[in-house]
């Protein structure tokens, strides 16, 4: 058998990102705001600028110290085959998402991207960690398995925490033009802006302390909470 030249490799390393990283993958993204939905009910996001000063501050004051930094010690801890640090990793998720929508909203896309790439690739550790959340001993959050998965398919660290930035600015602009509304073109413009700040938080990301971890955010955590009493709701979360 002949080994995949640097090329080869590099290749297969951007589809598989575009692959997981994609908004259209049948996970059920399309179906949570993360507290979005509550924020444009009461008026807080009405704009093109308020839409995208919440995205921005989703990133660098919530992604940054939960989802993402999840993803990068999961890639971390998968990657050394260290799968009891995993497991507490997801359990620990499992605590320190205090809003019940967001909480279970992480744990249906979690299972469902585990499901499907259960089904793509052949792995002990991705069986390993599918047979705990079977037998409810782990939750099967969305960012341990997106850190999982990307270190079996050879994503690199710093590329697996870019997408993952990407694909929550992706969902979040997606909503905010639903939701706001906005025009098409106002949130591809957010969008593009983003790309700065994306690479910047990914930076921030690969070397911070494990100890910042679950930093919390209370007023996202009260307007995710006051969602489930909203009156009428497009979003799950």
């Amino acid at each position: 058998m002949t080994s995949n030249s640097p090329k080869e490799m590099s290749a297969n390393s951007l589809l598989n990102i575009l692959h997981i990283a994609d908004p259209t993958l049948p996970i059920g993204g399309f179906s949570h705001s993360n507290g979005l939905e509550t924020y444009v009910q009461q008026r807080i996001v009405k704009d093109a600028d308020s839409a995208q000063l919440f995205i921005e501050s989703m990133l660098k004051n919530n992604y940054k110290y939960n989802d993402s930094l999840t993803l990068r010690l999961a890639h971390e801890y998968a990657s050394a085959h260290q799968m009891e640090e995993l497991f507490g990793l997801d359990n620990e998720i499992s605590a320190l998402k205090s809003p019940r929508e967001v909480r279970e909203g992480s744990v249906k896309l979690g299972t469902r991207i585990l499901k499907i790439y259960s089904q793509l690739i052949t792995n002990e550790l991705v069986t390993e960690f599918f047979n705990k959340v079977k037998a409810k001993e782990i939750s099967g959050h969305y960012a341990v398995v997106y850190g999982l998965i990307t270190s079996i398919l050879g994503v690199d660290l710093s590329s697996s925490v870019n997408s993952f930035y990407y694909n929550a600015a992706v969902s979040m602009v997606t909503n905010a033009v639903k939701l706001v509304p906005l025009g098409q073109i106002d949130g591809q413009r957010i969008l593009y802006g983003l790309h700065p700040l994306i690479n910047l938080l990914t930076e921030e990301t690969l070397v911070l302390d494990k100890a910042m971890l679950g930093v919390c955010n209370p007023a996202l955590d009260i307007k995710c909470m006051q969602h489930e009493r909203l009156y009428s709701r497009l979003y799950m979360s």
